[in-house]
């Protein structure tokens, strides 16, 4: 059936189509195959056993009636496979055909069978139809409303002297408000589920959209640090060099902070990779001696990573060790590579290199945990330097900024746990909807159309007392179910099992203390009721169980029949239609809610992660994209434009002012390398890495803390520093820089003696401060070659931030 479409809303109960969830999808689809599949197997069958104790000279005419019937039932199970191709008008033309003929076939039959066959005909339909049109309740209604006016007629037709049996008619409404009750408490609760779902998804969904952001974040810093910030630095150090290799390493780096981190496919040749790695030119070349066993085949994000870290690993050698040679060296191990480098320089202490100096801890370490692998830095003084790259090639649980787990790759540990979770959770959801609907059905159905019989027939049954010993037996046993279920809390074993066999003594006592030829009749107020306590008990468990004690039910039913006599041939035909009506119908139900639990939660659970992973995998991207956008365009006024002056031979790194320029740039670079450190004192953190580019630099500074540090804003930090940051890229020799804490405000200074040109340091500081709106107030004073600029904050009296 094709269900009309909704608008989606923010509260997870519709998908991005716009219609229901996936458990609430999955249940009325379900419900709407369950619904046609029992109509048409009790209208086929109970047909053929109404056809079987008719008169020879009506069979014909019994048959003309309910063969169309039959086929009618083949097309909507049909249209099932090929829902497009049968309009709707249609279908429901076709569910109104049968109860018409149905309902017609009471008078041509006649006799007992006939009522009883119309009434079970026409009461499962009018109850399927709740089922088959449930998102067309009105649909609904109608065929139902049609079915009882059916059922009337043909009573009258059948009894022209007599008036309508009512009763029967106030059972099969009953029976569809019951059943429609039970649609909606299990749609509705399947819809519960999604939505709960739905927010547990949203949560987890920003969790890995903020860890990837964060990796993705990492490594463009790494990259920068690699590329921009490195050559920045180099240019700013000072002339006396072959700047020949400054042009093309200058658009290679542009081209390293253009590229988005974070969204490399498929697998490379690691081996092909490393013989791209860049020797440098001129006095920073550094000659490779390799030896690759490839090729060696990895995924991509490993492989880069490798790549990236032996590129940085090549620049330190050319930097600090001291010697023009190295070795490089891979191989396969095990699933996996391992990757080595290795020189006879003049060493260091690996412990000694501060955490500010991200070199080894961001470019080479740190990218390598992030993708699953392992690297380590082996190193004494005067015994050279070897770095090792271990790729272990095992299935992972995702590492922060890996994203939505691919198509086809197998699901990672952590990921199946949270499936088995939220299928568990669905199954829970439906299991309960199922068993309050139940519930409901065994207390309503008990204490309306059972206890009328029990009532009305008190003379029939031998003893009475037994019957109506067995009625409160029954009753409290639903009682003692419904309790635990309404605490949220599920049936102890004991109790179960006690309950059950209560359940099959009260069938027993009511099959024996029943006449046989009363047996499925009116005064059989149990026969039809005592399944949906059973039911209820059993629905956690597979149908196979539950179809057992159907088969004792039945059977004790059948034995008490035959211990009186052989039964005829009409008698079999009402008894058998009478347990395909009751018994049948709660066996199907049964079937219903195993398929509900086993396999419709299963697959809601799938296609809810299947979704949520699209939903995951859109969010990183355009996150990732919109992060990439503003970091590169908060590079754009400063740090662009200089790299493609240098990779385009515009400007000049022997020009004084482009490597003050390069210098404050790299500065700020490293602050913000500093700002993604986990440390007490955010802003001495970052002021410290402009001060150690300084010292690079070879000029000397001083710094000096007074107060007690407390929570400034990132933005904050940014416009307190840069204005000190600038001075000290043009420093010569000496300055000196404090931080002074109070509690309502902070102010950094910097003083220098010999600032090289200072209105330009003045220009470069104003334009950066203009682009912000931050209330940082930065006074410059200027002397000589000495200046002193101080950057100060107040908080705001309504921000909360406190000082102290």
């Amino acid at each position: 059936m094709r269900h009309g479409g909704r608008k989606g809303n923010e509260d997870g109960t519709t998908d991005s189509t716009g219609g229901p969830r996936s458990s609430e999808r999955l249940v009325i689809l379900a419900l709407e195959r369950f619904g046609v599949w029992l109509r048409s197997i009790v209208v086929c069958l109970c047909g053929a056993l109404g056809v079987v104790s008719a008169d020879a000279a009506e069979i014909p005419l019994a048959v003309s009636l309910l063969v169309p019937a039959f086929l009618a039932c083949g097309v909507r199970l049909y249209s099932l496979r090929r829902p497009r191709m049968f309009p709707l008008a249609l279908l429901w033309t076709l569910d109104a055909a049968v109860v018409v003929l149905t309902g017609l076939s009471q008078p041509v039959i006649g006799g007992e069978a006939a009522d009883v066959m119309v009434e079970a005909m026409v009461g499962i339909s009018v109850v399927a139809f709740q089922y088959e049109w449930a998102t067309r309740p009105v649909a609904g209604a109608a065929l139902a409303a049609l079915g009882a006016v059916v059922f009337v007629l043909g009573d009258v037709l059948s009894s022209p002297g007599h008036g309508p049996d009512w009763v029967p008619l106030a059972r099969m409404l009953i029976q569809v408000g019951l059943s429609r009750a039970a649609y909606l408490i299990v749609r509705g609760l399947a819809r519960a589920a999604d939505r709960s779902a739905a927010v547990r998804a949203a949560a987890r969904r920003e969790m890995e959209v903020a860890a990837a952001r964060r990796a993705t974040e990492r490594e463009y810093l790494a990259t920068l640090h690699d590329t921009a910030s490195a050559t920045l630095l180099m240019v700013s150090q000072g002339d006396g060099r072959d700047w020949s290799w400054l042009p093309p390493r200058a658009r290679q780096d542009l081209e390293a902070m253009s590229a988005v981190p974070g969204f490399e496919t498929g697998s490379v040749d690691l081996a092909a990779l490393l013989g791209c790695v860049p020797e440098g030119e001129g006095q920073t070349r550094v000659r490779l001696k390799t030896r690759i066993d490839g090729p060696l085949a990895i995924p991509s994000g490993p492989g880069l990573a490798i790549f990236n870290g032996v590129r940085e690993a090549v620049t330190n050698v050319a930097r600090h060790a001291g010697v023009r040679e190295a070795e490089l060296r891979a191989w396969t191990e095990g699933e996996g590579a391992v990757v080595e480098l290795s020189d006879a320089g003049r060493g260091f202490n690996p412990e000694s290199v501060p955490a500010r100096r991200r070199g080894i801890s961001g470019s080479i370490i740190a990218r390598m945990h992030a993708v699953g692998g392992s690297a380590s830095v082996t190193s004494h003084p005067d015994t050279g330097t070897r770095v090792q790259w271990r790729w272990h090639g095992q299935t992972r649980a995702p590492q922060a900024g890996d994203g939505a787990q691919a198509p086809g790759v197998p699901r990672p540990p952590r990921a199946q746990v949270q499936h088995t979770a939220d299928v568990r959770f669905i199954r829970g959801r439906l299991l309960y909807g199922t068993q309050l609907a139940v519930l409901l059905i065994s207390l309503v159905w008990q204490f309306t159309i059972s206890l009328r019989r029990l009532v009305v027939h008190q003379d029939v049954y031998r003893p009475a007392w037994a019957q109506t010993a067995a009625f409160v037996c029954l009753a409290a046993v639903a009682v003692i179910g419904g309790a635990y279920l309404l605490r949220g809390r599920q049936i102890p074993p004991r109790v179960r099992w006690w309950s059950l066999g209560s359940v099959l003594a009260v069938s027993a006592v009511c099959a024996f203390t029943l006449p046989p030829e009363q047996s499925t009749g009116a005064p059989d107020w149990a026969f039809g009721v005592v399944g949906w306590h059973a039911l209820f008990l059993l629905a956690d468990l597979r149908v196979r169980v539950f179809a057992a004690f159907l088969g004792a039910h039945v059977g004790l039913n059948a034995t008490a029949v035959f211990l009186s006599g052989a039964p005829t041939v009409a008698q079999w035909a009402t008894m058998g239609i009478s347990t395909i009506g009751s018994c049948g119908f709660q066996l199907s139900v049964g079937v219903l809610m195993t398929y509900l639990l086993h396999g419709t939660a299963p697959a809601a659970g799938t296609e809810a992660a299947r979704e949520e992973e699209l939903r995951t995998r859109e969010r990183i991207h355009e996150d990732m994209q919109r992060d990439h956008k503003d970091r590169y365009r908060a590079l754009t006024a400063t740090t662009v434009p200089l790299l493609v002056g240098l990779g385009h031979g515009v400007l000049s790194p022997h020009d004084e002012e482009v490597r003050f320029r390069c210098g404050v740039e790299a500065a700020r670079m490293r602050r913000l390398f500093a700002e993604s450190d986990a440390v007490l004192d955010p802003l001495l953190n970052e002021l410290r890495a402009c001060v150690e580019v300084a010292e690079h630099q070879g000029v000397t500074v001083s710094l000096a803390v007074r107060g007690q540090p407390g929570e400034v804003p990132v933005e904050v930090r940014r416009e307190l520093i840069d204005p000190v940051a600038v001075i000290l890229s043009r420093t010569r020799s000496t300055a000196r820089v404090t931080v002074v804490w109070t509690p309502r405000a902070v102010r950094v200074s910097v003083v220098s003696e010999d600032c090289a040109g200072g209105r330009g340091a003045e220009r470069a500081a104003q334009a950066h401060g203009r682009a912000t709106d931050v209330k940082v107030d930065v006074t410059r004073t200027m002397r000589g070659g000495s200046v002193w600029v101080e950057a100060s904050w107040r908080r705001p009296a309504a921000s909360g931030v406190d000082l102290t």
